[in-house]
């Protein structure tokens, strides 16, 4: 399987990256820049292919897809890149996957990255910068984009849709002192993105170390859904193809 893992230089994404290409598949990495491609070579050197693009960046976010639409087709995409706080938290959280998800060509499955934080998150889009203006709330970003992935699952039946807690891991955005198991914190993703296994081929569920969990309960209000996509669409003028 041809295989994109976003935000790959480091932390979960390079985890799941190292581990699909050791098991076989042809894995595109990404970075947001070059000085972070560099840290990607070891894998490149392995075969893996590279895209570089900005995802706080809409425009760079439509580039890279051009770039991958152009190159062999995608099989599934781990929307793994993401920010804790800042400015760029509505954009690369939220704004990047949808975007991809509604430009790109050929995947069958997409694997959201959500947070046990989304519980905590706002079922309200009053008032939100998408643009990255001003600092972005974290869960309300993973609700969004628990909520997108689930939307995604109805709308689209012909596609595998889903959206994993990893769990807090020690990386450098979890930190030193997280509890949670590393290993584990990647292993999902790779499983729904690459897997044969029946339970892998489901769609529309929030997991957590492979086990499907209740999700907040506005990620599943078809109304909140319908809202959400609306608002992307109007901020990005790109609609979902349903």
């Amino acid at each position: 399987m041809r295989i994109l893992v976003t935000g790959s230089a480091d932390g979960l994404g390079r985890s799941a990256a190292e581990s699909l290409l050791a098991a076989g598949h042809d894995v595109v990495v990404h970075a947001r820049n070059q000085e972070r491609a560099a840290a990607l070579e070891p894998l490149i050197n392995r075969g893996a292919e590279l895209v570089i693009a900005d995802f706080s960046d809409p425009d760079a976010v439509r580039r890279a897809a051009a770039e991958l639409n152009a190159g062999n087709p995608l099989d599934s995409v781990i929307h793994n890149a993401g920010v804790a706080r800042g400015t760029a938290v509505m954009p690369v959280n939220v704004v990047a996957p949808y975007l991809l998800t509604a430009l790109l060509d050929g995947p069958q499955r997409h694997v959201y990255l959500s947070s046990n934080d989304h519980y905590a998150g706002r079922a309200s889009l009053a008032g939100v910068d998408w643009q990255g203006r001003t600092a972005g709330s974290y869960a309300d970003s993973k609700l969004y984009v628990t909520a997108f992935s689930a939307a995604l699952a109805r709308l689209r039946r012909d596609l595998l849709s889903n959206s994993v807690d990893p769990g807090w891991v020690p990386t450098k955005m979890g930190g030193p002192g997280a509890p949670d198991d590393l290993a584990q914190g990647h292993q999902t993703q790779e499983w729904l993105a690459s897997s044969e296994d029946p339970d892998a081929l489901s769609s529309g569920g929030y997991w957590y170390h492979r086990r499907r969990r209740q999700p907040h309960p506005s990620v599943n209000d078809v109304e909140f859904q319908d809202s959400l996509l609306q608002a992307l669409e109007e901020e990005t003028g790109t609609p979902l193809q349903v």
